[in-house]
């Protein structure tokens, strides 16, 4: 099985990354904290499995590999449940103070004090699925309106998903990038408020609050492990997800963190494009990726901010080493734990299984016997129809 990851379909580039605070300033620590402090303490909150690939990491010749899995989260099915309803909340909680001179606190945003104004807003963003289900479900926590602009190739069942929280899903034609352009023009336009994972100049804080976010996942990961990995492999899109793991794992291990290697699809490659221009750098998506929650061709500029400083390899790999990692989830090596896993989720799983059959690519990444490879299952089966008809093709 292991051998349909071949190292020939993958391209790598070395970074050398810049030198700076940005994991410390552009994501605090204590902006970590505050999120935590709240998403903890939401009803249904539990931390989610780290598991072991013991089996796997065996026939690699890799010391560990461990696989955290974020299809159970919230019940929304991937990571993003962290960070889209948490900045849903902060902006609330700011418009509310702004507007109606109010002193906001969030949990009494959460139980429903402040109703009859929350009522009167709406939040609106652009997404592939993931983060709009997120945005979704904590508007309806929270008791605001949303939209949701998705574009041509976001299934309908995802679309549907969003639906059930209440969401107007408004399908657009075009790409990612397109919906997120159309989505603040008609937020501007409409005095609605963008809660996006993305940033854009004058536009921070919002992504700010989905990165800290996220940070909830990387602080469960911290409390299992007893040592820091050696690497850890984090999915492209705007970057977000990256940029967020990469700070919360510096701020913790400092220069003992794990080596940061980037993992996008070839058909959206906007972070290694960055790294080979050393800027952040647009691509043009001609064809969707089957990794839709990394069908991103602009970089988040805020992110980026983070990832050129902590970042040393940015690989880029092919649609056609997706279907058999998801497949090798679904019916592991061994004893290995049984997994499902979306087709975002096993980016950096792709990469590393053909990454460490590669003698120049080992020695490239210093991937060795003594290895703790650290990957995120971003997400489960967000579409369930899709992923059967993957695992058993």
């Amino acid at each position: 099985m292991l051998d349909t990851f071949s190292a020939n379909t993958i391209k790598h580039v070395s970074y050398n990354p810049h030198t700076g605070n940005a994991f410390k300033n552009v994501i605090k620590p204590q902006n970590f904290a505050d999120a935590s402090n709240e998403i903890t303490s939401w009803d249904g909150y539990t931390a989610t499995p780290l598991h072991r690939l013991e089996n796997l990491a065996q026939k690699l010749k890799i010391q560990n590999i461990f696989y955290k899995d974020e299809g159970p989260r919230f019940g929304l099915g991937s990571f993003k449940a962290l960070g889209g309803a948490y900045a849903a909340a902060k902006v609330l909680q700011r418009e509310i103070k702004n507007k109606f001179n109010e002193k906001v606190t969030l949990s009494n945003l959460r139980t429903g004090k402040y109703a009859s104004l929350t009522n009167t807003i709406t939040l609106v963003s652009a997404t592939d699925g993931n983060h709009g289900r997120s945005l979704a479900w904590g508007a309806q926590q929270f008791g605001a309106a949303c939209k949701i602009y998705i574009h041509t190739e976001v299934s309908e069942e995802r679309a549907k998903a969003m639906r059930s929280y209440g969401a107007d899903v408004i399908r657009i034609d075009g790409d990612y990038d397109d919906s997120v352009r159309i989505a603040k023009t008609n937020a501007e336009a409409n005095g609605w408020f963008i809660v996006s994972d993305t940033s854009w100049e004058n536009y921070t804080q919002p992504p700010t609050n989905v990165m800290a976010g996220y940070g909830v996942m990387t602080n469960e990961i911290i409390q299992e492990l007893p040592f820091p990995p050696s690497h850890v492999l984090l999915q492209g899109g705007v970057g977000g997800l990256a940029a967020s793991v990469c700070a919360a794992l510096r701020q913790k291990w400092g220069k003992d963190s794990p080596r940061v290697i980037i993992v996008e699809p070839d058909l959206a490659n906007c972070l290694y494009t960055s790294a080979i221009k050393d800027a952040p750098t647009s691509v043009q998506i001609t064809d969707e990726t089957i990794m839709a929650g990394l069908s991103c061709g602009d970089p988040s500029p805020l992110a980026w901010d983070i990832l050129r400083e902590e970042a040393s390899d940015f690989i880029s790999i092919p649609d056609t080493l997706i279907a058999p990692a998801m497949k090798l989830l679904a019916k592991p090596i061994g004893n290995d734990p049984t997994i499902v896993a979306g087709e975002s989720a096993v980016a950096g799983l792709a990469a590393i299984i053909a990454v460490a059959q590669d003698e120049t690519l080992r020695k490239d990444l210093d991937i060795n016997t003594s290895s703790q490879i650290l990957l995120i299952g971003s997400e489960g089966a967000t579409d369930k129809a899709l992923y059967h008809k993957i695992i058993s093709s």
